[in-house]
């Protein structure tokens, strides 16, 4: 399969303070999963119809009616939520009730599985334990419904003090794109097995994982402030913007990136063919297939993968920029000068990196995990695909 930083389709970037802002438009409905699917032949494996969705309650620690569950997203532009029946409905302001906010959380069966049907929508999973979410509707700034997302990363979101996580998806005619995100924040273990043209499962988190993840955060000085209690690790780029994270952490690297680019090349290799680079004038410059440059990226820059490193959808910076993106957050552009670095036993080896990346990674049994949002280049993410899915299964572990 070609690694997905070679194709040139758009990269899912679940980058935006969801529940942070006045209306909060789920980022996933504009550049989903589905962005990062080589989905060339699905004309000739078509999903049919709705699909076949367990949930699994095996955390341990919460019963069957301690977990709360719920599907939103978007359909055709629309705003919509799934219920209990797996029928779609469109999100309403009439929805909110007296405390002004939604209750559109789905029923766990006793038995620990949960059967549920999923229709053709882009979206999210939510999982929140012995509380639930408090999703609001609002008036988007066209008057439609829209919905507030819970913002884990946000002290005055309603949702802060409540544990959940998510997963992401976008299910339709050409198949089945999905992903355990950790982009945002860590904070629920559990995985996806999609069954279809073969059985496939990711975001499994080895035993004792989660506690290892947060230990190791807590663990790097820097880090620790992400750490909330044992309720989630906030991301960087969320830490940054809260005031937890240094604005220049990665001030360092970055300069002596620039520094030592300036006398030789670094070669980034992509479907569209191998790009040459080196910095003139203060902008890294790549030849090759197209001539692509960037100026010097900030902290945030690297932890978002965006501003400097922002990736179009052209196939020619896109792809540079994504990979230019992991190295920077696996800290592997110094030691390799031909991009990207394919072995994971080359990642995260200065003590200058982005060490959430690297506990999140070395938590799962795979060690694949979306902890930043080009983690794909290579194919390091928590990401699978079937062009003709026949069932999906969301297994909350143990803790």
């Amino acid at each position: 399969m070609t690694p997905r930083h070679q194709r040139d389709l758009s990269r899912r970037k679940m980058l935006f303070a969801l529940g942070g802002a006045a209306v909060a438009v789920p980022a996933i409905a504009a550049v989903a999963p589905y962005a990062l699917a080589d989905t060339t032949d699905a004309s000739t494996k078509a999903a049919a119809g709705s699909l076949p969705l367990t949930i699994v309650n095996n955390s341990g620690s919460f019963d069957s009616a301690s977990v709360h569950v719920y599907v939103v997203g978007n359909q055709d532009g629309q705003q919509v939520r799934v219920t209990q029946d797996g029928t779609l409905a469109p999100i309403s302001l009439a929805d909110n009730g007296a405390d002004g906010f939604t209750d559109y959380a789905l029923t766990l069966s006793g038995s620990g599985e949960t059967q549920l049907s999923l229709p053709h929508m882009s979206g999210r999973i939510y999982v929140s334990l012995g509380e639930k979410l408090k999703f609001k509707a609002v008036a988007d700034g066209d008057g439609n419904a829209a919905l507030q997302y819970p913002a884990g990363w946000v002290t005055s979101d309603p949702n802060y003090a409540v544990l959940h996580d998510c997963a992401e998806f976008t299910y339709n005619s050409a198949g089945m794109f999905c992903n355990t995100t950790m982009v945002d924040m860590f904070s629920v273990p559990m995985s996806i097995r999609l069954n279809g043209d073969k059985e496939q499962t990711t975001g499994t988190v080895r035993d004792g994982g989660r506690a290892a993840a947060f230990a190791a955060v807590k663990g790097i000085e820097d880090f620790a402030p992400l750490v909330v209690d044992d309720v989630r690790i906030i991301a960087p780029g969320h830490g940054l913007d809260a005031g937890l994270f240094a604005k220049d952490y990665f001030a360092p690297y970055i300069d002596e990136v620039w520094s030592t680019y300036t006398g030789k090349d670094l070669t980034v290799t992509t479907n569209a063919g191998a790009f040459t680079g080196r910095v003139r004038a203060d902008k890294f410059t790549f030849d090759g297939p197209a001539a692509v440059s960037f100026s010097k990226p900030s902290t945030r820059d690297v932890l978002f993968c965006d501003g400097n490193l922002a990736a179009p959808n052209d196939g020619t910076t896109g792809p540079v920029a994504a990979v230019l993106g992991a190295g920077f957050n696996r800290s592997t552009l110094l030691s390799n000068p031909a991009q990207p670095t394919t072995s994971a036993a080359d990642f995260y080896r200065t003590d200058l990196t982005n060490h959430y990346a690297k506990a999140v990674h070395a938590a799962t049994e795979d060690g694949k995990a979306y902890g930043f949002a080009f983690d794909d280049v290579a194919d390091f993410a928590s990401y699978i695909q079937d062009t003709a899915p026949t069932a999906i299964r969301l297994t909350l572990t143990a803790f």
